[in-house]
């Protein structure tokens, strides 16, 4: 081995590292001063070139500024500068070895070609292989790849760096093969690894980061094994396997890619231990076509759609796996995929814990949903099982079963649901064994319409309404079950509902069965609080449940019969203050007048609209205005009954799906010829919640307004500000309320007025001393949000009549002028 000196001036040695080259034997070195040389080095043998100082290697325009042809090539410490064009900077030919140690390679890429036609050979041993061997060098500021791996190419690279590449960063074809250990790559425009054919890739302890495409990207029957690689803001996906590729990961991470974190496509297979990914700009792990992937001890962290997302066949299998705080489901199985869970934990997701649609199946064992809006959602066609599991503390329903496909839960723990426990839906096929239902807000076990479960040793307790809930229709075998301490009924059985109860124990439950006409349950060897129970009246409907649809939760009133136009203004005119919307009324009353002559007439009617919309603070007469207004048009003989039916959110809006529309349904079928008043309605679109039922109720109440426009008057009343954004939450409601009645605040005399009233109606009379007090006390009383108006003047006069029976407690024989006398001191001198 000899060395050969190369110096800018020739002093000593060659001038021009190609002439050194020229004259080195096998095995020889060649070292080179500092300086820049512009030429083309052609490496035909074994040779080694070492820089001493800085050397700068400029390439010829269209040429590489290196060719190893030899068998073992060495460049070290060199800085080779691409001269342009799309030439690569390096090139290995084939059969060639390089080692580039302590390199630079700028503005452009290094290309290994390996024998192209033992390609479809995955020898990369012995003769005709190529090698390339990368250790703490750097490639930098290339065009259309800064690695290029082709043919029988076996590489290795160690403590390395790829950045800001116009193009991708490494790309495998062939039968290539990369083993990569504390690689950087940073910043290409496109994928950040691309492998193609049966190449290979083996990572380990490295970076891959802001890429514009796929952080790495399988294609055809490659594969890889990452370990300990960070996959950041990758463009695409963070690793998208396609065709018959196979990828394994170890300890890897993969955050903020801008589409999902991980993708199986096609017939790929992708297996992960220990791995996390987060904060995915579309799914955690996306699983398509005839793809698998199995993960084991691994987390999905905050992902923007659902966090694991099954569709065609694909099949994914988790173990001891977690998703957090996505924002859509935790796991989403659609088409005929399949998913397999085993002791897994889904935490506080936007929408549904699991869900599983279409002819998806699952079978989960051993897993944990808490918080999130509904906790697991089986609709499929196919068989799903939820077994020795536990939901615990959703905004929603924790368990809805809906589908055809036969849905088992099995050893399953219920707990703190803010509404019903498990959900059966119309027409689900569906087996609860073993379980328990905990501390819900709403019933515990709803079926719904025509639905027939198998339940055997359900226990339900603690739950804020019905224990078992059964819808129209309903049927089905509840075996061995134990229903305590609920606040309604514990059984609710609806309108020709025949469940059988075989062995229940019911116990300190506010009462035992209330059912609706036509419900037939037959009993067999059940007890209440250890009595056998009795067959429930058939003609007895539940006590408070707010679920039956006939008039619970609806508070109703009829106007008299007999009662003329002139009595019901004369009424109107009789309340208190109301000057503006009196006016309003009486215009309305007018024009609808001429409305009804012009029909009588032959003539056509103008437009008009009778739904109105109420706007002001609480106590100011809103209701009692839609009680004469119900009666003023049913003495106009616009409407047949003229009664005022009032509900709120709760009557209208249910707590699972399936729940709302015949809610809202039932509300307007017990307001038909009436007037239906909706108060607070801004709560059917609450601000900044996606996803809520109310907009299901407002759906279904423009329909209903329509289909029921001759039949049906609504007024929809709140504060002034809420029902503004209310009626514009849909375009329905804006072209169906176009009148709105303002109410405002009572003045200081007016709730004086108030309060006489209410004294004239209990036989009391009110000092003129008293009566000045009122005034000035409703002149500083403060108006804000605990202010109630007209209630607030209500709440005063029952005050007063407190105080005076406490004064008059300490009189031995008060007269009959001081029963009746409410005086100053009876005026509290403060208001809370």
């Amino acid at each position: 081995m000899t060395n050969r000196y190369v110096t800018p001036r020739g002093r000593g040695g060659y001038r021009r590292i190609t002439d050194a080259l020229r004259a080195a034997a096998p095995g020889d070195v060649i070292v080179v001063s500092s300086g820049s040389y512009a030429e083309a080095l052609r490496l035909d043998r074994s040779i080694a070139i070492v820089a001493e100082g800085t050397v700068e290697l400029v390439g010829v325009p269209g040429e590489p500024a290196v060719v190893a042809e030899g068998l073992e090539c060495s460049l070290r410490g060199l800085v080779i500068r691409s001269a342009g064009g799309d030439a690569p900077a390096v090139g290995v030919a084939p059969g060639a070895g390089l080692l580039l140690d302590d390199c630079t390679v700028t503005g452009g890429r290094i290309h290994a070609r390996g024998n192209e036609s033992a390609a479809g050979s995955s020898d990369l041993t012995g003769y005709g292989v190529t090698t390339l061997m990368l250790r703490g060098s750097r490639i930098e500021k290339g065009r259309l790849a800064a690695l290029h791996l082709s043919g029988r190419v076996r590489a290795k690279v160690e403590d390395s760096v790829i950045d800001t590449i116009d193009g991708i960063g490494v790309v495998l074809s062939g039968n290539a093969f990369l083993d990569a250990s504390r690689l950087r790559l940073t910043a290409t425009s496109g994928y950040g690894f691309r492998l193609r054919g049966a190449s290979r890739l083996e990572a380990t302890d490295g970076v891959v980061r802001q890429t514009g495409m796929a952080g790495v990207l399988l294609e055809d029957a490659s594969t890889a094994a990452l370990t300990d690689v960070r996959i950041e803001h990758a463009g695409g996906p963070g690793i998208h396997a396609a065709g018959t590729a196979k990828v394994q990961l170890t300890d890897c991470r993969v955050r903020n890619a801008r589409a999902s974190g991980l993708v199986a496509q096609d017939q790929s297979d992708l297996v992960a231990a220990d791995c996390a990914v987060a904060d995915a700009g579309a799914n955690a792990l996306l699983a398509s076509d005839s793809a698998t992937a199995t993960l084991t001890g691994s987390r999905f962290d905050r992902s923007v759609y659902s966090a694991v997302h099954l569709t065609g066949t694909a099949v994914v299998r988790l173990t001891d796996c977690a998703v957090r705080e996505g924002a859509e489901h935790g796991l989403h199985a659609t088409a005929s995929s399949r998913v397999e869970l085993t002791r897994c934990g889904v935490t506080d997701v936007g929408m549904t814990g699991l869900s599983v649609v279409d002819g998806a199946t699952v079978e989960a064992v051993d897993c944990r949903v808490s918080g999130g809006g509904t906790g697991v959602h089986l609709e499929s066609s196919a068989a799903t099982g939820f077994r020795a599991s536990s939901v615990s503390g959703t905004v929603g329903t924790a368990i809805e079963l809906a589908g055809a496909g036969l849905a088992t839960v099995d050893a399953v723990r219920v707990s703190g649901s803010k509404a019903a426990g498990i959900v059966v839906g119309t027409g689900a096929a569906a087996e609860v064994s073993g379980s328990a239902i905990e501390d819900c807000g709403g019933s515990g076990l709803v079926v719904w319409a025509s639905a027939s479960p198998a339940v055997r040793g359900l226990r339900v307790s603690g739950v804020a309404k019905n224990g078992i809930y059964l819808a129209e229709n309903a049927a089905g075998t509840y075996a061995d079950c134990d229903v305590n301490g609920t606040k309604y009924p514990a059984l609710h059985l609806g309108k020709a509902a025949a469940p059988v109860f075989q062995h229940l124990r019911i116990r300190d439950c506010v009462d035992a069965v209330g059912q609706e006409d036509g419900a037939h349950p037959t009993f067999e060897d059940c007890t209440v609080d250890g009595v056998p129970l009795a067959p429930a009246t058939p003609a007895v409907a539940a006590v408070g449940v707010p679920e039956v649809v006939v008039t619970a939760g609806l508070a109703e009133s009829m106007p008299p019969d007999d009662e003329t136009l002139e009595d019901v203004l004369a009424e109107l005119d009789e309340q208190i203050g109301l000057d503006r919307v009196k006016r309003d009324v009486q215009s309305m009353v007018k024009l609808m007048q001429t409305v009804r002559m012009r029909q009588e007439a032959g003539l056509p009617a103008p437009p008009l609209s009778r739904h109105l919309v109420f706007a002001g603070n609480p106590g100011t007469g809103k209701t009692t205005v839609a009680r004469l207004y119900g009666r003023v048009l049913k003495a106009l003989g616009l409407l047949r009954k003229g009664h005022l039916v009032e509900v709120d959110r709760t009557a209208l809006v249910g707590e699972y799906v399936g729940h709302t529309g015949p809610k809202t349904t039932a509300a307007v079928n017990q307001a038909l010829g009436g007037v239906l008043f909706i108060d607070e309605a801004y709560s059917l679109s609450p601000v900044g919640i996606g996803n809520d039922f109310g907009a299901e109720a407002i759906a279904t109440l423009v329909k209903l307004m329509e289909d029921h426009r001759d039949d049906l008057v609504v007024i929809v009343a709140g504060y002034v500000n809420d029902m503004g954004r209310f009626i514009g939450s849909n375009p329905g409601l804006s072209s169906r309320f176009t009148r709105t009645l303002r109410f405002e605040d009572y003045t200081a005399a007016e709730l004086v007025a108030i309060v006489e009233h209410q004294a004239r109606g209990h036989q009391y009379e009110v000092t003129t001393d008293a009566r000045s007090a009122l005034s000035d006390l409703f002149e500083r009383m403060p108006r804000g949000e605990a202010f109630g108006n007209g209630r607030s003047a209500r709440q005063i006069f029952q005050t007063m009549t407190e105080r005076q029976a406490h004064r008059l407690s300490e009189l031995t024989t008060p007269t009959p002028a001081q029963l009746v006398s409410l005086e100053s001191g009876d005026i509290p001198t403060t208001f809370e």
